[in-house]
């Protein structure tokens, strides 16, 4: 698991990357770019440069929040920041394929159609 490499000056994230039941750390520029964030999971988790993944990362509120844009990337950092933690946890997955998007989707909706019920 290499290390992103960082200047002297320039100040550090600590990165705890939860991927396929391993927790592995890294370091992260403050100012990193989704693209260099894109590089350092591939490398940490060995996927090939053609392997389609989502990155996640747990807010303050224990929600799963996507990291899909460089605007998403920088909220993660900020709130890090500002709330002090001692790392950002991020969450690798691999993409559902349809078939399972559509039977999470079915299963999501009846959940809600019951809790409407019961109000």
């Amino acid at each position: 698991m290499p290390p992103q490499l960082v200047q002297d000056n320039a100040q550090e994230i600590r990165a705890k990357i939860a991927y396929n039941g391993e927790v592995l750390i890294t370091y992260l520029n403050q100012d990193i770019t989704l693209e260099k964030l894109h590089r350092e999971v591939r490398e940490i988790c060995r996927f090939s440069h053609d392997q389609v993944f989502t990155i996640k990362w747990v807010d303050e509120e224990g929600d799963p929040c996507t990291i899909s844009k460089q605007l998403e990337l920088d909220e993660a950092i900020r709130l890090y920041e500002v709330n002090r933690d001692v790392e950002l946890t991020i969450h690798v997955g691999l993409p559902l394929d349809s078939n399972s998007h559509r039977t999470y989707l079915a299963i999501r909706a009846q959940e809600l159609n019951l809790g409407l019920r019961s109000l």
